[in-house]
């Protein structure tokens, strides 16, 4: 998978080849940790944002299926695209994170996810939604954003 268009690692990438050509990366270095598991993309459709990833080897666990920490950081990645209306530019932090797994993943397709903002507030913003892989329920999660003031570098 190809992104090209940030020069600037701190800033998305446009993928421009495979499965995901069009939709949106931050791992191109933006996110060490999610550039290291991923790569995981996005794209609006809409006012919604649609998540996804493509499931390798080294997502699996020594069950042969997806690691559950592997959904629950794709989940926290969708967190993120889910309340990008809502954060208006904001910088933020998950501050609460229920995840109830409900199906085992594989290699067989596709990781999607996808969900709603329940409520934003002046400091926090309240998600949920679903990771799916076909027509399958892999997770079920809520999460609690807290928006922060920029960080001041010195």
């Amino acid at each position: 998978m190809a992104a090209e268009g940030a020069a600037d690692p701190t800033e998305p990438a446009i993928i421009a080849k495979g499965p995901f050509a069009g939709w949106t990366t931050w791992s191109n270095g933006a996110d060490p940790y999610e550039s290291l598991i991923g790569p995981f993309c996005f794209r609006q459709e809409g006012d919604r944002a649609r998540c996804g990833f493509q499931p390798r080897p080294h997502h699996l666990n020594g069950g042969a299926t997806i690691h559950g920490g592997v959904l629950m950081s794709f989940a926290d990645f969708a967190l993120f695209a889910i309340a990008h209306d809502a954060l208006r530019g904001e910088k933020a932090v998950t501050v609460t994170c229920n995840s109830e797994f409900i199906s085992a993943g594989n290699l067989d397709g596709i990781v999607e996810a996808g969900g709603e903002v329940l409520r934003a507030t002046k400091s926090l913003v309240f998600v949920r939604g679903l990771v799916t892989q076909g027509d399958r329920t892999l997770l079920a999660f809520s999460r609690t954003l807290k928006k922060i003031a920029p960080l001041l570098r010195v």
